[in-house]
């Protein structure tokens, strides 16, 4: 057969259209969400965020009060560590989450940070507790309430 005459049988054919399907159809785009990583005012930002967006974020987010336990813990960082946010509240995250974090380069920044009462700080970090070596950036920030935030985002 020919090409042009490879649609043939379709001539003096009616097509009818499928029907519409009353499957729906996922949404494939990422959810949208104002909190960014690398924002200049990203701690402000945490402090009036809805629940929502506070777990839409692309990134881990946590709520630690000023001993180091867990007020908050998102999607995001659930899926990074395995931990479900509903066991991670309550539990003090530099000895019970993430006892590799419980050094001067990390809890000794967040310690230095709740006496002055002003933290904000960013820096690179390897996690390995209860995973392999992951490295990560870090954003350590208390925001004009007095709430401490700990932003992690998996390089």
């Amino acid at each position: 057969m020919a090409p042009d005459n490879l649609y043939s049988f379709l001539q003096g054919s009616e097509l009818t259209p499928r029907p519409k399907s009353d499957v729906p159809i996922p949404d494939t785009e990422e959810p949208t969400t104002s909190l960014h990583f690398d924002a200049e005012g990203i701690g402000e930002q945490l402090r009036h965020a809805s629940e929502k967006e506070l777990n839409d974020a692309p990134f881990g987010i946590i709520r630690l009060d000023d001993n180091g336990i867990v007020e908050f813990y998102n999607h995001c960082e659930s899926e990074l560590s395995g931990v479900p946010p509903s066991e991670a509240v309550g539990q003090n995250f530099f000895t019970e989450l993430a006892p590799c974090s419980n050094n001067h380069l990390f809890l000794g920044r967040f310690k230095d940070g709740v006496q002055a009462g002003e933290l904000n700080e960013r820096f690179t970090y390897t996690f390995t507790y209860k995973m392999r070596p992951t490295l990560v950036d870090v954003r350590l920030y208390r925001d004009e309430a007095g709430q401490n935030w700990v932003l992690i985002h998996k390089r």
